[in-house]
């Protein structure tokens, strides 16, 4: 699955604007897929029929987007004002680079020696910030980009250490992964694998997956945050990078349910897959929109531990991502009633 991380990775798909990712999901999913399902908001069902029905369908799911940035405003200076897509902290981004298609640029901000006493004891706000894409004024400019246009951060996808990856996109490109590699696999049960759109602006493409399909049972498969470093103690750190994968009993969309949190920390247990939990309630995933679908949903999920997440930078073990991979095959199986 290693391979298929880094390729999916390194495409562009921010909120409102996944195609590259849609188009290279379709592609891979085609040839082992009942069932091809997209909608207007751009979401991609996949059906693979399984060896037993269940009454409602299952659905496993992840989210193609990735956090970027949008073009607001263009200088005459041929500098671009923008905004983020997504949750992002400033101060990952300032001197990183971000590509609008085959246009590179930088983000930047204004020289520490030019700035106040009060400004360095400050964050910086996304309004002192600015992308540099060599552009001499507004004309020059406006013949690369446009307002409206999406980018990404322009980041090389890189194995590094012992067993781990950085990339821009784990969230959720690992999601992903796992979905295409649980595709090629029979499942034991009627399962919908769907790949939806604009998770990090509000969990939309959930929302509108959940009341087409209407499923008994919804896995989301995720990156969640790890803030596993030295500074960082006990419950603070949330998570741990080679951990083993995340089963969440609850975070800040979502109280997952009981039983099926149960049923798949127990699956793990008696697979010998790795496995923690979140320590501190935080964050959000598709399940905060699927649970609360038409009559409702029982959900749960599995995530990867990731350092960095939402940065250009983001970390993750290969370990953790192959124990994802093994707790949503377990969490099929289950369903199946197939245990270990």
């Amino acid at each position: 699955m290693t391979e298929l991380l880094k390729t999916l990775c390194a495409l562009p798909g921010p909120s409102g604007c996944e195609d590259a990712v849609r188009e290279f999901v379709l592609k891979k999913a085609k040839p082992f897929a009942d069932e091809i399902r997209t909608d207007s908001i751009g979401n991609v069902m996949v059906f693979r029929k399984g060896k037993k029905t269940l009454e409602r369908p299952v659905a496993v799911c992840a989210h193609m987007d990735e956090v970027g940035v949008i073009v607001k405003k263009i200088t005459e200076d041929g500098m671009l004002k923008f905004g983020f897509v997504g949750g992002v902290d400033p101060r990952v981004v300032i001197g990183k680079g971000v590509r609008f298609g085959d246009t590179r640029g930088v983000i930047g901000i204004k020289a520490v020696h030019l700035t106040t006493a009060a400004e360095r004891r400050t964050m910086p706000k996304i309004k002192d910030l600015y992308i540099d894409i060599g552009a001499t004024s507004r004309t020059a400019a406006e013949a690369k980009v446009s307002l409206g246009d999406y980018g990404v951060f322009d980041s090389d996808v890189v194995l590094f250490g012992d067993g781990l990856i950085k990339a821009k996109a784990i969230d959720d490109r690992i999601g992903c992964a796992a979905l295409l590699t649980l595709l090629e696999e029979q499942p034991l049960v009627d399962t919908w694998f769907c790949f939806t759109v604009q998770e990090e602006t509000g969990l939309r493409g959930a929302a509108s997956m959940a009341y087409a399909l209407d499923p008994g049972f919804a896995l989301v498969i995720e990156g969640t945050t790890a803030a596993d470093l030295a500074e960082v103690k006990d419950g603070k750190a949330v998570c741990r990078v080679r951990g083993g994968a995340v089963i969440p009993f609850m975070d800040g969309a979502t109280i997952y349910d009981a039983a099926l949190f149960e049923m798949l920390r127990d699956a793990c247990i008696r697979r010998g897959i790795p496995w923690q939990t979140k320590t501190r309630i935080s964050g959000g995933t598709d399940a905060g929109r699927i649970h609360k679908s038409r009559a409702g949903v029982r959900v749960c999920a599995v995530a990867a531990p990731v350092r960095y997440i939402h940065s250009p930078s983001s970390v993750a073990a290969l370990s953790d991502c192959e124990a994802v991979l093994q707790a949503a095959r377990a969490f099929l199986e289950e369903l199946g009633g197939e245990t270990e």
